[in-house]
């Protein structure tokens, strides 16, 4: 059975979370700091992390950026702080995910299977082709089709692939732009968000049915991209 920790200083969002997902048949751990999410992570394996940021001694940028020193767990961040300085902390530290207080139990569970999908299949590596509404990827051959009967093919620059693949190989997460950039541009290169800007636009002119009103490569204004399914 699937075991998730979660870690919240708040006796009720613990409890909350708990019967939530007990009854979604997952097995639940918990910690209310992060000296103990630390000792539960080593002792009792989760499959995948609940985390708030705001814990009392070690904070949860501190257990994000310890865990990632040992092991690869899904880290869901799960907190009222909605800054875009705090997400992009998180998620570069190497969490996987942020989903801010107060949040719908639907859209969390559906972030924590593709998380957890992610983690079982090779951290999201892709089917060759991935089919999504009026649109088509073979990624394996770097062709793209879109239209009603996904036979229309367009053609993408070798950026404009390297973002898009990046972004389906994590489908379902937030990638921040520095995280975007190293893996299009490498790890040295320091990232311009308003060149990242101007070739999504062209890979949603390219790709959405409707650019301005884009349905799978998603923007979070000020820290990122996301590929919705």
């Amino acid at each position: 059975m699937t075991k998730i920790l979660v870690v919240d200083d708040e006796p009720q969002i613990r409890r909350a979370l708990g019967l939530n997902l007990a009854a979604r048949n997952y097995t639940v751990i918990d910690a209310a700091t992060g000296e103990a999410a630390m000792q539960a992570t080593a002792t009792e394996h989760p499959d995948l992390v609940l985390l708030d940021l705001g814990l009392p001694g070690l904070n949860g940028l501190g257990v994000i950026h310890a865990l990632r020193g040992w092991t690869k767990v899904p880290i869901i961040v799960l907190t009222a702080r909605d800054d875009e300085r705090s997400k992009v902390e998180a998620l570069d530290a190497g969490a996987d995910d942020y989903v801010t207080k107060p949040f719908g139990m639907a859209e969390l569970l559906a972030r924590i299977n593709a998380a957890l999908r992610r983690a079982s299949d090779g951290h999201g590596a892709p089917d060759p082709e991935v089919v999504a509404d009026e649109l088509r990827l073979d990624l394996a051959a770097h062709r793209a089709f879109v239209g009603v009967a996904l036979d229309e093919e367009v053609h993408l620059t070798g950026t404009e692939w390297q973002i898009v693949g990046y972004l389906v190989r994590n489908a379902g997460r937030l990638v921040t732009h520095a995280q975007l950039a190293a893996a299009v541009w490498g790890p040295g290169y320091s990232p311009n968000p308003n060149l990242l800007r101007v070739h999504m636009t062209n890979i949603r002119r390219k790709l959405e049915p409707n650019p301005s009103e884009p349905t799978h490569f998603i923007t979070d204004t000020g820290v990122g991209y996301r590929f919705d399914a």
